[in-house]
């Protein structure tokens, strides 16, 4: 089948989307600090990066149109449930162009159980954001000790989140 050029770039770019890139936890005295931020939430009220020093952070790079985004959600929807009293936030950077346009309903049908911010081109080129879905997880003293580019695997990533909270 001979599919036109720009059809076999757009699959080419969705699968590369999906691609399971595995990360390991980099050692604790190599890692670098988590770029800080202050953005709005949903409510408009202001999300700190820094107020969650103490905490391990899953930092998820996303956008509504993005399909690999979509299937990660509901895994850090889970994680979040499940981990939030034994130290874990989930918190959400959605890099729509339109903003909360397109975020606030999807907030709404979805019923994300973590804040989200919009995020903008200062903030994707202070964490190196290439491509989405990208997540990252900060450890508890507020450094980079993971980063996934592309659909997370989601045992290893909970894994890798279990690590970090028991303090490696």
């Amino acid at each position: 089948m001979n599919l036109p050029r720009k059809f076999r770039l757009v699959v080419a770019v969705c699968l590369a989307s999906l691609a399971r890139v595995p990360a390991e936890i980099t050692a604790a005295n190599l890692r670098k600090a988590a770029p800080a931020f202050t953005q709005n939430d949903s409510a408009g009220a202001p999300l700190r990066l820094s107020d969650y020093k103490g905490k391990v952070v899953l930092l998820n790079f996303w956008a509504t149109w993005c399909h690999g985004c979509k299937l990660e959600i509901p895994w850090f929807m889970e994680f979040e449930s499940r981990l939030k009293d034994s130290g874990l936030a989930v918190i959400g950077v959605s890099m729509d162009d339109d903003g909360w346009k397109s975020v606030k309903p999807y907030l709404e049908l979805k019923k994300l159980n973590y804040p989200v911010v919009i995020g903008n081109q200062a903030l994707a080129k202070q964490y190196g954001l290439a491509s989405m879905p990208m997540t990252v997880l900060i450890d508890r003293n507020g450094k980079i000790a993971a980063l996934h580019t592309g659909v997370v695997d989601k045992a290893a990533c909970e894994g890798e989140i279990q690590q970090l909270l028991k303090g490696k």
